[in-house]
């Protein structure tokens, strides 16, 4: 043990005396009630240690010592459906050894050491194999195949391998003498490695329909959602959790109010998984940590969240990984920055609060993984973040958008009308839509971006045509300029407007989404039709037919192709009543 002495506490910044033979990133235990920290200073023998537990009550004099490791993840079985902190401590055995209130310097194991799981290999003895390949599975849950691979930098003749039920501590195979168990440790500063990144030209679908349509998020691909309090970022992360079309569910709550984690810790298992029909914490691992633990544990949190992510891609899975929010990791950032009395940025965040971002989401990707086998696994990353008062020019917004390529802007305005998901859709965008296009062709519709960019361009119309209404009012609009109105109406109302609680409405596949593009559009060009023929914009707008474009939503998908057949006929037949009567 390399061991140390306190010379000053600030907080949950430590410097140690004495410490010449530790290394950057190494994990330290601080005084006699062993306070797990991490060096993240050195200067000669003396380093800056940031503490992941309430430090008061430490002094000058005590001593500390360095594990001579890094930060790192237990990863094996054991994982899904675990509820950790943000240095993978499990929170339910926490509470076993220390009660509902911890205590400081806890100590346990990350995985259950003592539980065994039933192992099936996959290879045989003599079988060639390298660092990624898949050496045998263990059935964690019913949702997710947990799959035991060779690991980093380990290649050569499988030796022996067993089969039966084993702790995660037992040797299950052995690979060039090396003995291989059911878990692995890795540091979580350092990416888990991977063969070749790929494009991002697949649509991560989700069911929701501003996003899949409008603002859509490439598989690997990373999204930010800003918006102010009360907006909806949590509900739009908890549709994205239940409904995204991904394999495993990483949630890191880091730094939220301990309410908001509070409802994520009892609102996950009673979430029913709309694949399996079970609870979705089957396919989730949860990383909770409230706004009243110590500022620097959320700063570790989601590098914990992604390294676990990045495992699970390794195996071939689609993850999807919601960090709640990034601001709050922020803000321990700027906490540590300014004890160690570095030059501040802007608003006192550190000046490498953009690169520190940059290489946490850089860590999201479609990839072909290590092992012989082309095996693909994807890592998509959606971030919120809580800018004061809903103001993103301020730094954690800036640096966040410099970074990703899709963003959905809440807005506290649509949400208050009760419009759901408040995204805006004047301000949002996304920079995958170009390279999703051959996709959207292929598995869509063919006219699907045109689709798309009809409904996008009356919405702006519609911006437009507001201003001059509240200045002349609607009177002095054209019947053409009416019929833009009231389609863009329909857009708002009847499309993006979605509502989570609603069995049919919360998840809208993408051959409904294009029908109902379709129903609203053929209204508008059908009415524009019958305007160019005399007809009065205000039976137009009136025509009955609108009552069920606006309920298409609620039709479930058994029905959906019929539905849209007779709406189109009743359109057909209430426009021709329309024109008639108009020349009489």
């Amino acid at each position: 043990m390399k061991t140390g002495i306190i010379s000053k506490v600030a907080g949950p910044l430590v410097i140690a005396d004495g410490m010449r033979d530790a290394n950057m990133f190494d994990v330290v235990r601080v005084s006699e009630q062993k306070l797990i920290g991490e060096i993240i200073e050195m200067h000669g023998e003396r380093a800056s240690i940031q503490v992941y537990e309430e430090t008061s009550g430490l002094g000058p004099g005590e001593k500390v010592e360095s594990t001579g490791a890094p930060l790192s993840v237990e990863l094996g079985p054991g994982l899904i459906g675990a509820i950790y902190d943000g240095i993978q401590r499990p929170l339910n055995e926490i509470m076993k050894v220390a009660g509902t209130n911890l205590t400081r310097g806890v100590d346990v194991p990350s995985l259950d050491h003592d539980k065994k799981w039933k192992f099936t290999p996959c290879v045989k003895e003599g079988d060639k194999v390298k660092s990624g390949d898949v050496l045998g599975t263990v059935q964690e849950t019913a949702a997710v195949l947990h799959k035991i691979l060779v690991p980093n930098k380990l290649e050569g003749t499988v030796t022996s391998i067993k089969e039966g039920e084993f702790t995660i501590d037992e040797v299950v195979a052995e690979v060039e003498g090396t003995g291989v168990k059911m878990y692995t440790t890795w540091p979580v500063r350092v990416g888990r490695p991977y063969k070749k990144k790929l494009s991002p030209d697949i649509l991560l679908t989700t069911g929701q329909r501003p996003i899949d349509t409008l603002f859509p998020l490439a598989k690997g691909g990373v999204a930010a959602v800003p918006g102010p309090f009360g907006s909806g970022k949590t509900v739009v992360q908890h549709q994205l959790a239940k409904w995204a079309a991904a394999d495993i569910i990483v949630y890191i709550g880091c730094g939220e109010r301990g309410n908001e984690m509070t409802d994520v810790l009892n609102e996950f298992p009673e979430l029913k998984d709309p694949r399996t029909g079970n609870s979705l914490m089957e396919r989730t691992v949860l990383i909770a940590n409230t706004s009243d633990m110590p500022v620097a544990a959320r700063e570790a949190s989601i590098y914990t969240g992604i390294t676990i992510a990045e495992y699970f891609r390794d195996m071939g899975y689609t993850v999807a990984l919601m960090a709640d929010s990034t601001s709050r990791w922020a803000e321990a950032l700027r906490e540590m920055s300014g004890r160690l009395e570095e030059m501040p940025g802007e608003e006192g965040y550190p000046a490498y609060l953009g690169s520190r971002l940059a290489q946490f989401y850089e860590r999201a990707g479609r990839v072909i993984v290590n092992g012989t086998e082309d095996t693909e696994g994807a890592l998509s990353v959606i971030g919120a973040v809580s800018p004061p008062g809903g103001d993103i020019s301020e730094p954690v917004s800036q640096a966040t958008l410099r970074i990703v390529k899709v963003f959905w802007g809440l807005d506290a305005n649509l949400a208050y009308k009760r419009h759901f998901p408040a995204i805006n859709w004047l301000t949002s965008y996304s920079l995958y839509t170009d390279q999703l296009e051959g996709w959207f062709k292929e598995n869509a519709a063919e006219d699907f971006m045109e689709l798309r960019g009809r409904l996008m361009a009356l919405l702006q119309d519609e911006a437009e045509l507001e201003e001059i209404v509240n200045l002349v009012g609607m009177d002095a609009l054209s019947a053409s300029d009416r019929l833009k109105l009231e389609t863009a109406r329909s857009i708002r109302e009847d499309y993006l407007h979605q509502n989570a609680f609603d069995p049919t409405d919360t998840y809208t596949s993408l051959k409904k989404q294009v029908l109902m593009m379709r129903t609203i559009l053929s209204y508008y060009d059908k009415a524009g039709d019958a305007l160019d023929g005399g007809a009065d914009i205000e039976m137009l707008v009136n025509i009955p037919v609108r009552e069920r474009i606006g309920r298409y939503k609620y039709e479930p998908e058994d029905k959906i192709d019929a539905e849209f057949e007779s709406i189109q006929a009743q359109l057909d037949k209430e426009i021709a009543d329309v024109l008639e009567r108009s020349e009489d």
